[in-house]
């Protein structure tokens, strides 16, 4: 995928609304997910994968790294969000990445009105943010199976245990 192509699908707020009308338009259903993805690995791929075949148009919602310091700590994240998102548009089962600042992503949920809300099987779907707003809106809730021992915090532990003293 050429960079003009990555570039296309990462997009501020506005445009993406925009591109999402249009799409909604053609009677395309909207997924929308959300994360962290820091050393993206096999999990984050499988996930957004399963993500992806619950719609025709899979958007992500990348946490930025003031966010991610937030939520996982000072050391966190590893990769910056312009590269996160960059890796994340290169995959052809993410359609749209929206990257947001606040510590969940409710506006941006509010905001785009997907048709269905992913969201890891590890999370109660009555603590799934914007569950509540998806619904309203008629749409629904779908709870995605995690690969098993794959995660960026797993990761992290094996290099440091490897590579460490």
């Amino acid at each position: 995928m050429k960079k003009f192509e990555r570039a296309r699908k990462v997009l501020p707020l506005g445009r993406l609304q925009k591109a999402l009308g249009t799409r909604r338009r053609r009677g395309e259903r909207i997924v929308f997910t959300n994360g962290v993805f820091d050393l993206l690995h096999s999990g984050h791929i499988r996930y957004l994968t399963a993500a992806r075949r619950l719609g025709d148009i899979l958007v992500v919602g990348l946490n930025a790294d003031r966010s991610v310091r937030r939520i996982k700590g000072p050391r966190r994240p590893l990769v910056p969000e312009n590269e996160r998102a960059e890796l994340l548009s290169a995959l052809d089962c993410v359609d749209y990445v929206a990257i947001f600042g606040d510590p969940t992503p409710f506006r941006l949920i509010k905001a785009l009105r997907p048709d269905v809300l992913a969201k890891g099987a590890d999370w109660a779907e009555k603590d799934i943010v914007g569950g509540d707003v998806v619904k309203a809106a008629g749409g629904k809730v779908a709870r995605i199976r995690l690969a098993r021992g794959r995660s960026t915090s797993n990761l992290i532990k094996l290099i440091l245990r490897r590579y460490s003293g």
